[in-house]
């Protein structure tokens, strides 16, 4: 690849027709998703853990703090529409990744010395106590997730939008598989390095040695995770966005505001049915997200270093899922069916999760993740595909704000239900795999609810409804 595919700063010429993106540049876009993927590990994988597990601080306490950067969601609208609209640095989608990445990246470490100081407290009262500086940290601790939460909207929405304007219809599918590949091989990157650089703290050692391997995780992980944002896509967008061929006939930067692609997306009664699914689909699948490292702690007795690999074992599934499914499953089911058979594959993981439970056997619990993991890859795969047909081009960074929405507001129920259906559970049964086991098996309902949704969605219908939407946009633009 030639040097000034990475220097060149200016936009594309709007009579200029944009190579085709190849193999090795969609390699490079995925570091930006494996980035995201590392970074996920760090606030979900390993903080939760130190929260709940080394500092005694509630389980719903650190979930709800964890789940505001996922409240924030709404954001992503926004910053999609505004991505569309109004460029920065002369880019429509790099100079919001870039600006976005440099934010998340300084707030995560930010959150952790302010969970230090409720460890604090925790410590110095000998138990967790609701007292006017627990309710001040933890409000604090809950700011800053969610400024990081509207910095990572400012970031992914765009890319996610950006990864639309560099591809063509026949490409298309096959740079998303690359990109969704290397966000789960981010996160089994973060879980190998969590394991290695935490693997020296032992698990009864002071808190003074666990918060120093931390804080450098904490500096050395997200100045990487930056480091790959910029080398996955200086350059891309100037040398393959077909953005200015698409949308100079509409002028969209001045026709297309919030308010109009807006009404393009809640024209379409199969967007709120598809929102709908995401919703159901994205929740049963991430509840365990906040409890599943206590789960391998307190069930199965490992220690930290050993709950940290667990997200492995899940994410290296995935990778495999993904990396087959849309070359061998949806050819031969379709999108639909093969969602469909991700969901039912993902009902039964929770089952079989929780009945490891019973035999304290970890590697059937890590054999088991690792089947979790495929159906959760093959249910991905084609929630995915049909999300590309369910994006109008013409406001490609709305439509996939929207989808990130229903997803981003998915992933933070699924943290703090999880959380607080484990308090429950504690409550009421003394028996942990029980109590753990209430947050797993509400998952398996939840998938099959989501299949009821499934059955719903028409992507023809979608089609011709956002066809005439856009339309109509248009012409009251020319009335």
């Amino acid at each position: 690849m030639a040097i000034g595919d990475f220097s060149d700063s200016q936009p594309p010429s709007p009579t200029s027709k944009p190579s085709p993106i190849n193999l090795l540049t969609m390699f490079r876009l995925g570091l930006f998703q494996m980035g995201l993927g590392i970074m996920s590990i760090l606030t979900l994988g390993i903080l939760n853990r130190v929260m709940i597990g080394e500092l005694g601080i509630p389980a719903t306490v650190a979930a709800g703090a964890l789940a505001m950067h996922q409240f924030v969601a709404p954001a992503r609208v926004w910053f999609g529409q505004r991505s569309d609209a109004k460029p920065i640095f002369g880019y429509h989608r790099t100079g919001y990744v870039w600006i976005g990445a440099t934010l998340f990246t300084i707030a995560s470490f930010l959150a952790v010395q302010v969970m230090w100081q409720l460890g604090s407290l925790v410590r110095s009262t000998g138990g967790w106590a609701w007292t006017t500086e627990t309710y001040g940290w933890t409000a604090l601790m809950a700011l800053i997730f969610a400024l990081y939460g509207i910095a990572l909207s400012a970031s992914s929405t765009p890319f996610t939008a950006l990864l639309v304007d560099v591809s063509e219809e026949e490409n298309r599918s096959k740079l998303v598989g690359i990109v969704w590949s290397m966000l789960m091989v981010g996160i089994v990157t973060g879980a190998i390095i969590g394991s290695v650089l935490l693997k020296q703290v032992a698990t009864d050692a002071p808190i003074e040695a666990l918060q120093a391997s931390i804080n450098r995780l904490f500096v050395m992980v997200p100045a990487t995770v930056l480091g790959l944002t910029f080398l996955a896509t200086v350059g891309v967008e100037k040398k393959y966005s077909l953005y200015t061929s698409r949308t100079t006939l509409i002028e969209r930067e001045d026709s297309i505001t919030l308010g109009k692609a807006l009404r393009v997306l809640t024209a379409n009664r199969q967007t709120g049915i598809f929102f709908t699914f995401l919703l159901v689909m994205t929740i049963s699948l991430f509840m365990q997200e906040a409890v599943l490292e206590p789960y391998g702690a307190e069930v199965f007795g490992m220690p930290i270093s050993e709950t940290t690999k667990l997200n492995a074992f899940w994410g290296m599934g995935v990778l495999v899922a993904l990396s087959t499914t849309g070359f061998l499953i949806v050819p031969r089911l379709g999108k639909q069916k093969t969602t469909k058979l991700g969901c039912l594959l993902v009902a039964a993981s929770f089952v079989i999760i929780i009945l490891s439970g019973f035999s304290q056997n970890q590697k059937l619990f890590q054999g088991v993740l690792f089947l979790f993991g495929l159906a959760s890859g093959v249910t991905t795969t084609g929630a995915i595909s049909l999300m590309l047909d369910l994006t109008a081009a013409e406001t490609a960074g709305t439509f996939i704000g929207a989808w990130g929405l229903s997803q981003a507001m998915a992933r933070a129920l699924a943290t703090i239900t999880g959380g607080a259906v484990l308090d429950i559970g504690k409550s009421l049964f003394t028996n942990l795999v029980f109590a753990y086991g209430l947050v797993f098996g509400l998952q398996a309902v939840g998938m099959l609810l989501a299949i009821w949704l499934l059955r719903r969605v028409n992507v023809k219908e979608f089609q011709s409804n956002a066809r005439n939407a856009i339309a109509s946009v248009l012409e009251s633009e020319l009335d």
